[in-house]
């Protein structure tokens, strides 16, 4: 097993390090300093140069394939090199590419903005936007904290998050996050926040002793407390948890007894990806005082994020003092051509009833899965909506890099979590690529230790 797997690992090397790979392989190891990455690995794994995307695949410079199994990063609903978003940027680029948005505006921004409130859980009209991810988590953080300053709680200035979350890689955001490969060498950096359980039935974590351990701790420490940040129904980077909704309700009625905030971080849950436009949708409560969006807005396409808030927060900030207003920009906020391609991605959303359509997607997609879902090797496996997880039995340290090259020897892109493997494609994959991702993967954990 151990020999097959490494002569994958080398044939996949050999792949990558083509004749026609290699100018552009040795000028990024020159010239780029790659995300997330110790870049010495690309010594033995070469990175792999990407000439074009087509639909769900990426193709590189030899016409090698890969299926996008996750996305690029969860960014991508519909497709690489989407027609109907291609127009939507170009029609955008030839009127206005860019303006500053302190002091003007400009019609996308305008429909965007009202688009995303029609959608979001009732009372969420405002928007403010960011570039990311972590923007829009900075931006969430900072206006709670200030929320309370102006209405005269400067001491409600502390953070709570659960047990494994991810809501960025900036101060503000590892603040509140719990995966120790990203906080634990910034920790002299960070302000320190609090963790509370989150209900994984992994660990034997219920809804109901992780909500009473959250109210316990706002019962203490409400009036230092701005607000409670979430990942609803699903924490990404900590290995694909997920959790019961009611959990989310509770939360919700906690934090406004104790008159705390709620933040909704949806970066990665939202735009259909747990099976409602928003993940919060499924928790049947009030909404959230934040919401934040990102990845899935643009479609993969440009960088944009956006923070959704209500008219209390708003009012509160609404003021003579320029002080009393939100102090956060940057140059790029609210650019033309993301919010373009953003109201393309809900026309999408409209016209084709995705959500409806993935409903039944979503079945298809685990029926596909079969083959890995009854490997002897897969536990607990998972699904919410478009997303589909499992753990591999394992002890090899270094499962996720092997298995890794080994996807990407058989035409897949895969980003494993430890030892967690998930897909979450594009939308648009058919159930033919489906069929073949759930025979690939199974002959995967079939040689790799």
């Amino acid at each position: 097993m151990a020999s097959r797997a490494a002569a994958s690992a080398a044939s996949t090397c050999i792949l990558a390090d083509s004749d026609a790979n290699s100018d552009w392989l040795a000028r990024s190891r020159a010239a780029v300093w790659h995300p997330c990455t110790q870049m010495k690995v690309h010594e033995t794994l070469p990175l792999v140069p990407i000439e074009r995307g087509e639909g769900a695949w990426l193709v590189d410079f030899e016409g090698r394939r890969y299926l996008d199994a996750v996305s690029s990063w969860w960014v991508n609903l519909f497709g690489h090199a989407n027609p109907r978003i291609n127009a939507a940027v170009r029609e955008q680029l030839e009127r206005l590419p860019h303006v500053l948005l302190a002091g003007f505006t400009h019609r996308p921004v305008i429909e965007l903005s009202e688009r995303l409130a029609a959608h979001a859980p009732p009372g969420l009209g405002h928007a403010f936007y960011g570039s990311d991810g972590a923007s829009a988590t900075e931006i969430a953080l900072k206006m709670s904290f200030h929320f309370w300053r102006n209405r005269g709680y400067p001491d409600k200035r502390g953070f709570v998050s659960l047990a494994g979350s991810y809501h960025g890689e900036t101060l503000g955001a590892l603040s509140v996050t719990d995966v120790a490969l990203f906080r634990d060498v910034y920790a002299p950096l960070l302000r320190a926040n609090t963790l509370a359980p989150c209900p994984d039935a992994r660990f034997g974590i219920g809804v109901d002793d992780a909500a009473a351990a959250l109210d316990a701790h706002l019962a203490r420490h409400h009036a230092t407390t701005a607000a409670l940040i979430v990942e609803p129904l699903v924490q990404g980077a900590s290995g694909m948890t997920m959790y019961d909704p009611r959990y989310l309700a509770l939360a919700r009625a906690i934090t406004a007894r104790y008159g705390v905030h709620l933040i909704a971080d949806e970066i990665m849950t939202g735009f259909g990806r747990t099976g409602t436009m928003f993940a919060w949708e499924q928790a049947g409560a009030p909404a959230p005082d934040f919401l934040c969006l990102s990845k899935g807005i643009t479609g993969g396409y440009l960088p944009l994020s956006c923070v959704l808030t209500s008219d209390t927060v708003y009012a509160e900030f609404y003021a003579d003092e320029v002080a009393r207003g939100f102090l956060h920009s940057h140059s790029y906020t609210g650019n033309p051509l993301a919010c373009a391609a953003a109201l393309a991605v809900l026309d999408i959303f409209a016209d084709d009833k995705v959500i409806e359509r993935n409903r039944d997607r979503a079945r298809r997609w685990r029926a596909c899965l079969a083959p890995v879902e009854g490997h002897w090797r897969v536990q607990n496996f998972r699904q919410r909506g478009m997303i589909l997880a499992w753990e591999v039995d394992t002890v090899r340290p270094d499962f996720a890099r092997r298995a890794f090259a080994a996807a990407l020897e058989e035409g897949l892109l895969l980003r494993p979590i430890g030892r967690t493997l998930y897909v979450m494609p594009p939308y648009i994959v058919t159930d033919d690529e489906m069929m073949m991702l759930g025979e690939r993967v199974a002959g995967i954990l079939d040689r790799l230790q």
